[in-house]
């Protein structure tokens, strides 16, 4: 649509040039003696009449283009300024988000530092039985009562459990040991291949089982303890190794009476020891319960007794006030026939047998 004009201005121009090298040719090829023709004065003013119909048009044309350049300008202009607001505001989001990303490697590392340490931790066996001890002290304390347990607690013959379970007899109270074999398992996790898997499974089942008769000789005491311990394996990953890839293992400990827990089904199975000791203390206040029981039913019969005593009462002072009622019945009566004596006239008592005898009134 904008090249249309240009090309009719060029074509406008085109043509007045070659119908001026048109007339200097011809006006030369005349005669100098001959006049004008007036058809070239005629010409001549098409011809400028049209130069300035092609100078308006140019001009017009050039002002629209002028107006279609100015409305581009600005829209470019528009357009560079939203887009430099939306650079902004996304600039602004990505540094947000890297401040988020920032904060999370900070506490990515932080976390991989406590992990090190950790690990530090459960590599020394002295550090590791300290943080079994810690979880289960955890536990204990959450499930039971103080008066149900006793940590580091010393056995005849001095031997020392992390946690003894105040339990009646039966069963007696019940030694708890935190401590587990840990640098076998992480054999079996490390093992690159079968043979080394094997020799890790071997030396992994011989340190639980060793682990398992060592608890079984210390906190098992006849007399003294009940005739089972627990072996409290503080990592539910261990827990599910020893039972899904050594069942063995579970039955040997059972048949010394060493049950092996995790922290899951150590809180399942002190749960159900604070229920057996909540039963247990029931029954022993059973016979206090019955007492009261029975110095509640006597108050009961005393209070009938004193109920019914104030029933009896009750129908006497109901009898009473019937009694009186009866009484007073008969005196409104009374009263209402004085009122209608007193109230007839001389002519209806002179028809009486027995008339009233006339009082003599003083002058």
């Amino acid at each position: 649509m904008e090249s249309s004009p240009i090309l009719l201005v060029l074509l406008g121009i085109i043509t007045l040039l070659l119908v001026a090298v048109l007339v200097v040719v011809f006006r030369r090829n005349q005669a100098p003696a001959a006049a004008p023709d007036p058809r070239l004065d005629q010409l001549a003013g098409q011809l400028q009449s049209l130069s300035a119909a092609q100078a308006a048009a140019q001009a017009a044309i050039d002002q629209r283009l002028d107006q279609r350049l100015n409305l581009l300008s600005d829209r470019v202009h528009e357009r560079l300024a939203l887009s430099a607001t939306e650079a902004g505001q996304s600039l602004g989001e990505l540094k947000e988000r890297l401040a988020v990303i920032d904060a999370a490697q900070k506490n990515i590392a932080e976390l991989s530092t406590r992990m090190v340490s950790l690990q530090d931790i459960l590599s020394n066996k002295q550090a590791r039985g300290a943080f079994g001890e810690v979880q289960l002290a955890d536990i204990v304390r959450t499930v039971m009562a103080p008066v149900n347990y006793e940590f580091q607690a010393t056995l005849s013959g001095g031997k020392r459990v992390d946690c003894l379970l105040k339990l009646p007899n039966p069963p007696g109270a019940i030694g708890i040991d935190s401590k587990f074999p840990l640098e076998s398992y992480r054999a079996i996790r490390d093992s690159q291949d079968d043979a080394a898997l094997v020799q890790a499974r071997r030396e992994f089942s011989a340190a639980i089982r060793l682990h398992v008769r060592a608890i079984a000789e210390k906190y098992i005491v006849a007399g003294e303890t009940a005739d089972s311990a627990l072996m409290f394996v503080p990592s539910e990953a261990v827990y599910a190794e020893i039972h899904a890839n050594f069942p063995n293992l579970v039955e040997e400990a059972g048949r010394v009476r060493v049950w092996i827990v995790s922290p899951t089904t150590l809180m399942a199975t002190l749960t159900t020891m604070r229920a057996v000791l909540k039963d247990v203390r029931m029954r022993e206040q059973a016979h206090v319960i019955q007492a009261k029981v029975g110095e509640l039913a006597k108050d009961i019969e005393r209070l009938d007794e004193r109920a019914g005593r104030l029933q009896k009462h009750f129908d006497q002072a109901v009898d009473d006030v019937r009694q009186i009622r009866i009484s007073t019945d008969k005196v409104v009566k009374k009263a209402d026939d004085i009122e209608k004596v007193g109230l007839e006239a001389p002519e209806a008592a002179a028809g009486l047998e027995n008339p009233l005898p006339k009082i003599p009134v003083a002058s």
